[in-house]
């Protein structure tokens, strides 16, 4: 039974990655960085029978963007093979700060 529950819990880790690798590939069209350098997910959650919560925020309530870019973290978590279902969440709370880059990205802006 142990066994069965390490399995199950490795085989979320690896969709889990792979989420995190779709989500990667989406950019705010004004800042050369990934949403998920930029620190706007907030937590990636999968559930049984391969379920995915995200839920992120964008770098404004007034974004430009807000309207794609969570549909287009939608469609490339969707892409993945095995995925059953997606679920993208908004949230302003807490509030964007850059202090939530990644330093890669913080490197990347020259704010380091």
């Amino acid at each position: 039974m142990e066994t069965e529950n390490s399995e199950s819990a490795g085989q979320i880790k690896d969709l889990k990655e792979k989420v995190k690798l779709a989500i990667k590939q989406v950019y705010d069209p004004e800042i050369p960085v990934d949403v998920y350098e930029l620190g706007l997910v907030y937590e990636i959650s999968v559930y049984p029978v391969n379920n995915v919560y995200v839920l992120m925020t964008l770098t404004s309530p007034n974004c430009p963007s807000a309207e794609f870019i969570p549909s287009e973290v939608k469609d490339k978590i969707q892409q993945i093979q095995g995925i059953n279902h997606v679920e993208v969440e908004i949230t302003f709370d807490p509030p964007y700060s850059q202090d939530m880059m990644s330093e890669a990205a913080k490197l990347e802006l020259g704010f380091l």
